[in-house]
């Protein structure tokens, strides 16, 4: 017998945390390799972490609302037998960790000082570590710096989980006095956030009015849509394509598509193709900003926005889009949209993306203004197709006939992308999509 530990694997190249939601398993239980024993929370995503090894679980070394450092032990399993465990190189690797998330506190303590200093020279620097997602939760709840440091912390080292201050807010909406805060940050925090002195703010209904509290992931999208109309000055391009080849050629293909591969052919693979070759032939429209300078990008990775279930937005990456075959794109296309939808995505399949593209003709919109996915500088929306009357010309002259219509969107960063470049773009992919080859192969 062998007792070994599993410890917090990496969620994603930025990833130096993640917040325990809840364990699945229980000190004695039986895991085989890749069960989920429990599901973590990061900035990014949320995700079940999957144990290397098989054995019986002998400590669970975690508690629910802790903030676990990526490296740091989280379960010991006891196996059959030996198993191989590079201890010297293991503990190297969690030292390199420990090294690089003190580099990070450091910053994270540097940046609260300086926030601190600059909002008001009578509260106190503090120098008490806070996770970023609970510093994001302060943020957004506008939480003090004053009021951060009363609550008391139950995570390692008495720091503040996201458990903490979740119900330091439950407390503070139904009861502003209870937590025990200063005078004055409880009267700053009453003239930022007035409420009513009786009412739960989460069950309140008033007038026909019900009031409904933002889950997490609607408060990340809320400040980053925000954020995002902040850095980038929104401009937008549209365009009206023909993509009746391309419904023509969808409706003789897909049933044998389904029989060949097992996967259904949507038009989104379609679209993100012409947008891939787009981007080929205009590469300034696959860059970054980095305050004055502009970073292109070799790698086009794609994200596609996904509706999920709850009526949140989540935008998975296909990484290297322009390395896919038609097929490989759909299947990828698919296998990111169920698992988006089902809750199973990990950080890196939402990290890198260099170019968004959203299908809102799904929702029977025929066109919108999407807004930038930061540090992109550009995003298209794709609306809905729809049979028309339209003029085509031909060389014995103009004729009225039906062809299937669409409107694309192109919003882009008028910083870096000015109007010659975001209509060219769009244009293309619009090209690309009326100029399909209705006797193209697909197998």
């Amino acid at each position: 017998m062998a007792i070994v530990e599993m410890v917090m694997p990496r969620m994603g190249e930025s990833v130096m945390e993640c917040t325990i939601i809840s364990i699945l398993k229980k000190v004695g239980d039986r895991v085989e390799a890749d069960d989920s024993v429990m599901e973590v929370a990061t900035d990014k995503v949320d995700t079940e972490v999957p144990t290397p090894y098989g054995g019986v679980i002998a400590e669970i070394l975690v508690k629910e609302g802790d903030v676990v450092p990526v490296g740091n032990a989280i379960i010991r399993i006891e196996t059959n037998g030996s198993v191989a465990v590079p201890v010297a190189e293991e503990s190297q690797e969690v030292q390199t960790l420990e090294r690089e998330i003190e580099t990070v506190t450091q910053s994270l303590v540097a940046n609260v000082q300086h926030s601190s200093s600059t909002h008001t020279s009578s509260e106190a620097v503090s120098t008490r570590f806070y996770s970023p997602l609970v510093q994001t939760i302060a943020k957004m709840e506008g939480v003090s710096l004053q009021e951060l440091e009363q609550i008391a912390g139950t995570g390692a080292e008495n720091r503040v989980t996201k458990k903490d201050i979740l119900d330091y807010l439950a407390s503070r909406n139904s009861s502003p006095q209870s937590m025990g805060g200063s005078p004055q940050s409880m009267v700053d925090s009453q003239q930022a956030n007035p409420k009513p002195e009786t009412a739960n703010p989460k069950h309140e209904t008033s007038k026909g009015i019900e009031v409904v509290p933002m889950d997490r992931m609607r408060k990340m999208i809320a400040e980053r849509m925000v954020e995002s109309k902040r850095i980038s000055p929104h401009v937008s391009s549209f365009v009206e394509t023909d993509m009746t080849n391309i419904v023509l050629w969808r409706n003789q293909i897909k049933d044998e598509f389904k029989r060949q591969t097992g996967e259904g052919l949507t038009f989104t693979p379609l679209l993100i193709e012409a947008v891939v070759k787009a981007i080929k032939d205009f590469p300034l429209i696959n860059i970054s900003v980095e305050g004055d300078t502009i970073l292109k990008k070799r790698d086009i990775n794609v994200g596609m926005a996904v509706a999920l279930p709850s009526g949140n937005l989540i935008v998975p990456v296909i990484h290297n889009a322009d390395q896919y075959s038609l097929i490989g794109l759909a299947k990828k296309v698919n296998d990111l949209a169920n698992r988006a939808r089902q809750n199973k995505l990990t950080a890196d399949d939402l990290a890198g993306g260099t170019y968004t593209v959203s299908n809102i003709g799904t929702f029977g919109n025929i066109m919108g203004t999407p807004i930038i996915l930061q540090p992109q500088v550009a995003i298209m929306a794709f609306g809905a197709i729809q049979k028309r009357p339209v003029v085509i010309e031909t060389p014995q002259g103009d004729v009225i006939g039906i062809r299937s219509m669409m409107y694309i969107s192109h919003s882009y960063d008028h910083r870096v992308v000015d109007g010659a470049l975001g209509g060219m773009f769009v244009k293309r992919v619009s090209d690309y999509l009326s100029e399909f080859d209705l006797n193209r192969k697909l197998f």
